[in-house]
C-alpha cells in the first residue's frame, strides 16, 4: 500500500451562519487569498437573495447547493486501445466540491455589475432550477445516462 492519506484540516465556520458549508464555498469564491473580500462578496449576495425572493437567503442558497448537486458523472477509462465514457457515483465530499465550484464560475460569467450581483442572481437561478450550473447537472446526467451502456466496465 501507498504512503498513508494526509489528515483532512477541518474548517472553520463563519462567523455570520456560523457553517463550514459557508467558509467552503467562500474558499472556492476566493481570489489571490482575499478571504475577508469573499466573505463581504457572499455576504452581500445572500442579502440581494433575501431582498430578491423574500425569503432567508441564507436557506435559498442551501437549495440552490442541492439543486446544482450532481449524483453521477462520467470517467475516461482506456480499455483495449479505446477510450470509453463509464458513468460513475459521485462521492459525497465531490459533489459539494462540484456544485460549488460550478455555482462560482456561471456566477463568474454572468453578466452583471459585482461580483456579488452575478453570484446572487447565479443563486436564484439555480434554486428555480434554471442557470448555467444546473444546465452543467443536467448535462453531467446526460451524459452519464447516455454512456450507460459502459457501465459494465467499471
Amino acid at each position: 500500500m501507498r504512503k498513508s492519506k494526509p489528515k483532512k484540516i477541518a474548517l472553520a465556520p463563519d462567523p455570520k451562519f456560523n457553517d463550514v458549508m459557508v467558509s467552503r464555498f467562500v474558499n472556492n469564491l476566493m481570489w489571490q487569498g482575499k478571504k475577508s473580500t469573499a466573505f463581504t462578496i457572499f455576504y452581500d449576495a445572500v442579502e440581494k437573495v433575501a431582498k430578491q425572493t423574500g425569503e432567508n437567503g441564507y436557506e435559498v442558497w442551501k437549495k440552490a447547493i442541492v439543486n446544482v448537486t450532481p449524483a453521477v458523472e462520467v470517467r475516461s477509462r482506456r480499455i483495449g486501445g479505446a477510450t470509453f465514457q463509464i458513468p460513475q457515483e459521485v462521492r459525497a465530499e465531490r459533489k459539494l466540491s462540484l456544485s460549488m465550484k460550478w455555482l462560482v464560475r456561471y456566477s463568474r460569467e454572468r453578466n452583471g455589475r459585482s461580483m456579488a450581483d452575478k453570484l446572487a442572481n447565479e443563486i436564484v437561478a439555480a434554486a428555480k432550477g434554471e442557470g448555467g450550473a444546473f444546465k452543467k447537472k443536467e448535462d453531467t446526467h446526460r451524459m452519464a445516462e447516455a454512456n450507460k451502456a459502459f457501465a459494465h466496465f467499471r
